[in-house]
């Protein structure tokens, strides 16, 4: 086991008993970033590797940006997630399956399959919308790439907004680990268990870092498979494609009692995000299933007619 991994695995123990992590307000769940935040470890990182783009700590916000922090990320994400609306409902042909398994309880974690860089606005919107315009809560946090959503100021403001946790570029990244386990809890979150885009839009593996949230939180776990994306918004490609199809499944919650008496170890935690990635395959099966279903009544209709 690398050191960064160990780090994880001893950071998830003392977080397990400790949920109140610096790094966001216990109350109002706000991103503190302030400067007493402890940062992580960088005891695995070799002192000559350049520094990423992005930077290797999220972006500091002050008094103003926290006290208008509760307004403006409402405001900001229901706005975006209309105007998504918009391009998955109007533009694109999106069909909702199970919607009714995510419920509305607090500690729930949306595990799924990733294949474009608007997934998790796909995700949130699909369980929540438009209940998040009366219900604030259920905005889902996002852990975000911070070579992809923090590249710039404007954009990393609205990733702030978007509720988004910033993930260090190379992942393994023990404070976002940190901040997670404190917020969940308090709300939902979405959640990207293969780590990357698909290429080819198949499930890849889950990595065990969302095995560890799990077992630090207990959360409800509803799997989630989304099929069409990567036709939508291809990786390499900025703006998003029309008049495609495009599914997402909300499966039943996952039931992982049984791996909760077994010792919280990595090893664990892969097992645990193995079960919930099984059931996301079967559900993307399925999905790919009813596409070729539905593309071949197209095609019948279209011969009948001729």
């Amino acid at each position: 086991m690398d050191p960064e991994e160990a780090g994880l695995e001893s950071a998830f123990c003392r977080a397990s008993e400790n949920r109140l992590i610096a790094g966001y307000h216990a109350i109002m769940e706000v991103p503190t970033n302030v400067s007493l935040e402890k940062q992580p470890s960088q005891s695995g990182r070799d002192p000559r590797t350049p520094e990423p783009k992005s930077g290797r700590h999220a972006p500091r916000r002050g008094k103003l940006f926290h006290l208008l922090w509760p307004v403006t990320s409402y405001v900001v994400t229901n706005v975006t997630v209309t105007l998504f609306w918009l391009v998955f409902f109007v533009l694109n042909r999106t069909v909702i399956i199970g919607r009714r398994n995510v419920g509305e309880e607090r500690n729930t974690l949306l595990l799924s399959n990733h294949q474009s860089m608007l997934d998790s606005f796909l995700v949130g919107l699909a369980a929540f919308y438009p209940q998040s315009w009366l219900k604030p809560r259920l905005i889902p946090w996002n852990p975000a790439a911070a070579e992809n959503f923090y590249k710039n100021p404007l954009l990393a403001w609205l990733a702030d907004n978007w509720k988004c946790i910033w993930v260090r570029e190379g992942r393994r990244d023990l404070h976002a680990l940190h901040r997670m386990i404190q917020v969940l809890p308090c709300g939902v979150m979405t959640l990207f268990p293969e780590g990357t885009r698909s290429r080819d839009g198949a499930v890849g593996p889950g990595r065990p870092g969302a095995g560890l949230l799990i077992l630090a939180t207990r959360p409800r776990v509803i799997p989630v498979a989304i099929d069409g994306m990567q036709a939508v918004l291809p990786i390499g490609r900025y703006l998003p494609r029309i008049f495609k199809r495009i599914a997402v499944s909300f499966g039943s919650p996952v039931d992982y009692t049984d791996l909760l008496a077994m010792p919280r170890t990595r090893e664990t935690a892969q097992a645990v995000i193995d079960r919930v990635m099984a059931a996301i395959r079967v559900q993307h099966a399925e999905l790919r299933g009813r596409r070729r279903r539905d593309v071949a009544a197209v095609d019948e209709a279209r011969r009948s007619t001729l």
